[in-house]
This record gives C-alpha cells, sequence and structure tokens, in this order.
C-alpha cells in the first residue's frame, strides 16, 4: 500500500509516515515545499504522479487565534487545500482520512459530543475553517474518514506539555485554566489507528482521543509536573480570567464508541501516554 501523507513536517504527519514504515507501508511524505495544497495545479500534479492507494491529509493552519486576524489565508489552507485535495480523491477513487478538530463544535453542555451530531456554530474562525472542510470531504469523496481529534501532543512539534515543561523550569507558580473539558491525543496512538482505518472500509465520521476520563487543562497540567517530578505549583483560573483572541469550546467531551462498534482499538489511558511520551522528549 502507497500512502500519501500531508503536513509531514507537523506532529501527526510525522507519527503517520513512522508507523506506515513499521507496517511495511510506502510512505510518501509531502508538506508545503513538495504540495503546497492551496495550489490546486500543484495539488493534480503530485498526486497524479504518486497515484497513492489512500491520502492522509494532516497538514492544516492549527494557529487559533491568529486565524482570528488571518482570516483569509486560514481558510486558504482548511477550506481551500482540503478542497483540492478531495476533489482529486473523488477523481481517482482513493480513500482519503481527513483529520478535524473538537472546534466544530459550539462547546456548550457537557454531554460528549457524538460523532454524527449536528455541528451548530462553531466559535471560532478555525473551527470554521475545519468544519468546511468536513464539507468539502463529504461533498467531493465517498471513501473517507473524518477524524476528530482534541488537545494534540506528539514529539515532532510544539504542545501544550512542552509549553508547560518550558514554563515550569522558570515559574514556581503557574495559573492555568480549569473549566475547558476534554481528553488529549497523542499523535503516537493516534498514527497507529489512523493505519488500521487504511487497513479497512468503515468509513464515516469518528472521534478519537485518548482514553481515561474526562479533564480540565488544570488537571493535564497537574499531571504533566507530577509525572515529571517538578516541584510546580498549578492554580486553576476560569477562561474568563485568562482571555484569548479566539474563543474556545467548555465542552470537548468526545464520544468513541463508534470506535469500538466498527472494529478499531481505542486508543491508550491518557496518563499512560503522557508517560511515554515524557520518556521520549525528557
Amino acid at each position: 500500500m502507497k500512502v500519501l501523507v500531508t503536513g509531514v513536517k507537523g506532529q501527526l504527519g510525522h507519527d503517520v509516515m513512522n508507523e506506515l514504515a513499521l507496517r511495511g507501508y510506502e510512505g510518501v511524505g509531502v508538506d508545503v515545499d513538495e504540495m503546497d495544497i492551496t495550489d490546486e495545479a500543484a495539488v493534480r500534479r503530485v498526486i497524479g504522479e504518486v497515484r497513492p492507494d489512500s491520502v492522509v491529509h494532516c497538514a492544516a493552519w492549527t494557529a487559533v487565534d491568529a486565524a482570528e486576524d488571518q482570516v483569509d489565508i486560514c481558510r486558504k489552507v482548511n477550506v481551500d487545500g482540503t478542497e483540492n485535495i478531495a476533489k482529486m480523491c473523488g477523481e481517482l477513487d482513493i480513500p482519503m482520512i481527513y483529520l478535524s478538530t473538537d472546534y466544530v463544535f459550539d462547546g456548550q453542555g457537557t454531554r460528549p459530543w457524538e460523532p454524527d451530531d449536528p455541528v451548530v456554530q462553531p466559535l471560532n474562525v478555525y473551527g470554521q475553517s475545519k468544519y468546511e472542510g468536513e464539507l468539502a470531504v463529504q461533498k467531493y469523496t465517498d471513501k473517507y474518514y473524518i477524524v476528530r481529534i482534541a488537545w494534540v501532543f506528539g514529539v515532532n512539534g510544539k504542545n501544550f506539555i512542552k509549553t508547560m515543561l518550558n514554563l515550569g523550569k522558570t515559574h514556581d507558580s503557574l495559573t492555568v485554566v480549569s473549566d475547558q473539558i476534554g481528553t488529549p491525543t497523542y499523535t503516537y496512538d493516534l498514527a497507529k489507528l489512523l493505519v488500521d482505518m487504511l487497513e479497512k472500509e468503515e468509513y464515516g465520521i469518528y472521534h478519537a482521543t485518548n482514553e481515561g476520563g474526562y479533564i480540565s487543562w488544570y488537571d493535564f497540567a497537574v499531571e504533566i509536573f507530577r509525572q515529571a517530578g517538578m516541584e510546580v505549583n498549578v492554580k486553576p483560573v476560569t477562561s474568563a480570567e485568562y482571555p484569548a483572541k479566539a474563543k474556545r469550546p467548555f465542552n470537548s467531551r468526545m464520544e468513541k464508541k463508534k470506535l469500538t462498534e466498527h472494529g478499531f482499538t481505542r486508543l491508550p489511558d491518557w496518563k499512560d501516554a503522557l508517560e511515554r511520551y515524557l520518556k521520549e522528549i525528557m
């Protein structure tokens, strides 16, 4: 199996390439230099030349706050870029995995979001752009997985854990929001699931984060420092006390039973994932 992976320099694309290699598959990794997804001609040329059996579309504009000011470029990447890939996958009958986000939901309530819940009102430009990317995938392809993830961390890139560890080296005390609830996603674990999906034809929309229950960013920070053996006093604050340019969802709980129902193995406990991750980076 030959798989084209976009966004190969990012956290997830890096791990997907590694997982493909472990299973003996041919991964063809591209980033903006090899295939600018916003350039339809470039997308058509590269996919036409590679002729992959599947595409895993990890490339995205993920700077959530910056997207509020740079709406056009965020939409160009997340909407137009995804549409360019989806069109080509549809024409060539190539299965496609599109990575989406908990940010497509309005973040209200406390009930976990189901994969097939209607998307009503994303809270920010980033969330809206990822949702419109989902619509493009559904419009132009039949053989697709849309996989919504949240609170992503991996070896190859910036993330909340690295930020906390860096701040913990210079601060005895930190404040972290405690009213946004969800579950982290380790890209190493997610990559295994995505390649499992490539081996099946159980297409549709799925949610995939690590297991282990729902937590706040505050809870996550406390556990990071505990496992890292760092003495840092973490204080909970509300989102209102820690304003950001883009609104964040309070409720990022994701229902994942659909994975089990379709024969996929759910991701390990997030504390276990954190422990393995810290061993990798520390």
